[in-house]
C-alpha cells in the first residue's frame, strides 16, 4: 500500500513503516522555544536534571515580546539567553523576527524534515513540505533532551483548488475561502495535501500564507509539495523530493474540491476566520484601526502588494495601521 507526505516522513523519522492511528516516537530536526513558554521550557529540564541532546539542533526564537516591556518578560527571555549561553545554543533574538520564518530561511529545517516549537503555528512548516508541530513546554523539554517525541501518525486527505482566482485575489483570499468551505474543525485531525494547477503558481510566500492558516480550519498541518522555483527559492541544491513525494496508490481519508475560480477579495468577519465574506460588500464599513504582516502576511511580496494599493494615499485620520514584516531580512529587502 502506497503512502502519503506525512506518512512517508513520519516512517523516515521514526525508523518504521507506519500507519495513520500509530504513536511512535519521532526524530526531532530542529526543537525550538520562544519567549513565550521558554523559561518554562529551561525550568523542566533544570527542574529533570536534563540537558540538551544536540545543540546544533537546538533553538530559542523570540518573537512574541521584542520590546521586554513586561518585566516578567523581559526576565524569562534573560533566563533564556543565560541558559543559551551556558550550553552553546543559538539564540533568534528579538531583532530577528519570527521564529518559524526564521527557520525556513535560516535553513533550520528542509523539506521531509521534522520541527517542533512553543509556537502554536509551528505547521508553517507545510509550507515546503517539512512536518511542523506546536507543542507545551513539557514536551518541548522533551524534545530538547532527547531530541525526538511521540505522535500519533494523523490521518491525510487531499485538498484540490479548482480554477484560477481573480486578479485581484491573492493567497490570504483563498485560504479564506477554504475556511469558508471547511470550517473551523473541517479538518480536525488531519493532514492535508494542497494540490492542484494553482498551487504549482504559487511562490513561498503565497504557501507559507496558506499553511499558516490550517490551525484556523483544525488541521495538524497543510502541505505543499516543493516544485523546482520553491527549491531554488529556499537555496536548497541537492535534494531528492521523490523520497517525500506521495505514491500514486497513496490511501487518503477523502478528496475536497474547492472552486477558487473568479475569485474575488474576501474579508473575515471579527472572531471567525472561517466567516469570510466578499470585501466589496464591506466598503461602507468603517475601521479604527488596520494590521499587516506577521506569521501570515509578512513575507516581501506581501508587503509589496501593500506598498501599491497605499501609493499616492493617506491613511485616514483617527485609524492605526501597524505593518510588520515576518523578519528583519524582509523589512530590509523593503527599505
Amino acid at each position: 500500500m502506497g503512502k502519503t507526505l506525512i506518512e512517508k516522513i513520519i516512517s523516515a523519522k521514526s525508523g518504521k513503516d507506519v500507519s495513520p492511528g500509530e504513536i511512535v516516537d519521532v526524530f526531532v530536526d530542529a526543537r525550538a522555544a520562544r519567549d513565550f513558554g521558554g523559561a518554562n521550557v529551561v525550568k523542566n529540564m533544570q527542574g529533570n536534571g536534563l540537558k540538551p541532546e544536540d545543540t546544533t539542533k537546538t533553538f530559542f526564537t523570540f518573537d512574541c515580546n521584542p520590546g521586554g516591556s513586561d518585566q516578567n518578560y523581559a526576565a524569562n527571555q534573560h533566563f533564556c539567553r543565560r541558559f543559551a549561553r551556558e550550553h552553546g545554543i543559538e539564540v533568534f533574538d528579538v531583532n530577528r523576527g519570527i521564529g518559524t520564518h526564521l527557520a525556513i530561511d535560516d535553513g533550520l529545517i528542509k523539506p521531509g524534515g521534522v520541527f517542533v516549537s512553543t509556537d502554536s503555528h509551528a505547521n508553517i512548516m507545510g509550507a515546503i513540505a517539512a512536518f511542523g508541530q506546536g507543542m507545551g513546554d513539557v514536551d518541548i523539554a522533551a524534545a530538547f533532551a532527547k531530541g525526538k517525541v511521540w505522535f500519533k501518525v494523523p490521518k491525510s486527505l487531499q485538498i484540490k483548488l479548482i480554477g484560477k482566482p481573480g486578479p485581484n485575489a491573492h493567497p490570504k483570499d483563498v485560504v479564506l475561502a477554504m475556511a469558508r468551505k471547511l470550517g473551523a474543525n473541517g479538518l480536525l485531525g488531519y493532514a492535508a495535501e494542497v494540490t492542484g494547477d494553482y498551487v504549482d503558481t504559487l511562490n513561498l510566500a503565497g504557501r507559507i500564507t496558506i499553511a499558516s492558516m490550517g490551525t484556523e480550519m483544525g488541521a495538524t498541518i497543510l502541505f505543499f509539495l516543493p516544485n523546482e522555483k520553491i527549491l531554488e527559492e529556499l537555496g536548497i541544491k541537492n535534494i531528492d523530493i521523490s523520497t517525500i513525494k506521495p505514491d500514486k496508490d497513496a490511501v487518503y481519508d477523502t478528496t475536497i474540491e474547492i472552486d477558487i475560480d473568479g475569485l474575488e477579495p474576501l474579508a473575515a468577519k471579527p472572531g471567525h476566520p472561517e466567516d469570510a465574506t466578499e470585501v466589496k460588500g464591506l466598503q461602507s464599513v468603517k475601521i479604527d484601526s488596520a494590521f499587516i504582516g506577521s506569521c501570515t502576511n509578512g513575507r516581501f511580496e506581501d508587503l509589496e502588494v501593500v506598498a501599491k494599493l497605499l501609493s499616492g494615499k493617506k491613511i485616514a485620520p483617527g485609524v492605526m495601521l501597524k505593518i510588520v514584516p515576518s523578519t528583519r531580512k524582509v523589512w530590509q529587502q523593503c527599505l
